[in-house]
């Protein structure tokens, strides 16, 4: 039976050069900028003031450092669907560097040679979704920017395609749930630096 009061706290990674410079980062391993280290810190009070049943990140550093810094590395499993859209050619280019290969590509539209399809990323999210659905109680996910857009889409009903309408920028906390039989987005690209979508202000790091 799925949990109608379930809480799915997204949190994208922290800062990465290559995410700050605008490259499409996949299945690079890369670490976290200090800003992106600093960033993750301030996820602390939400994790030792809120009970999680499970804690899942994605394989690759950038998500696992985020996990660690906010000081469930110990409770936090890896699940390798959460990993990053496989950019295939792409990888390490930036999207006008792309579109002057391919005149309007968008990652939303186009395919990406030589990587994951938009219906393989949906087919990734839609198995996180199941076992978010069956698990009795709140998770948090640490995963990527294109991959957590696509799942939100997916979590509300929506063609994955619609992860193009959700912005979600690097050190951000966003939060799906249920209203009733109805999946819903609670809050949407929240800044780390004050967690204000899942914890009070009072509680925030000095």
């Amino acid at each position: 039976m799925p949990n109608a009061a379930i809480q799915v706290y997204l949190i994208r990674h922290g800062e990465t050069q290559w995410a700050r410079d605008g490259r499409h980062t996949g299945l690079t391993d890369i670490p976290l900028t200090d800003l992106g280290r600093q960033q993750a810190r301030y996820l602390e009070p939400i994790f030792h003031s809120h009970p999680f049943q499970r804690i899942l990140s994605s394989p690759l550093r950038r998500a696992l450092e985020t996990a660690e810094l906010a000081g469930v590395g110990g409770r936090c499993e890896r699940m390798n669907d959460l990993h990053e859209w496989d950019y295939g050619q792409y990888e390490g280019l930036t999207t006008p560097q792309i579109q002057q290969q391919v005149p309007g590509w968008s990652i939303w539209s186009h395919p990406c040679a030589g990587g994951e399809t938009i219906d393989q990323v949906a087919q990734r999210a839609g198995r996180v979704i199941s076992l978010v659905r069956s698990t009795p109680g709140d998770v948090a996910l640490f995963a990527h920017g294109h991959f957590l857009r696509l799942l939100a889409a997916c979590w509300l009903g929506l063609p994955p395609q619609f992860g193009r309408q959700l912005l979600l920028e690097t050190s951000t906390l966003s939060i799906l749930t249920m209203e009733g039989a109805s999946a819903a987005i609670r809050t949407w690209n929240g800044p780390l630096l004050t967690a204000a979508c899942a914890v009070p202000w009072s509680e925030a790091p000095k």
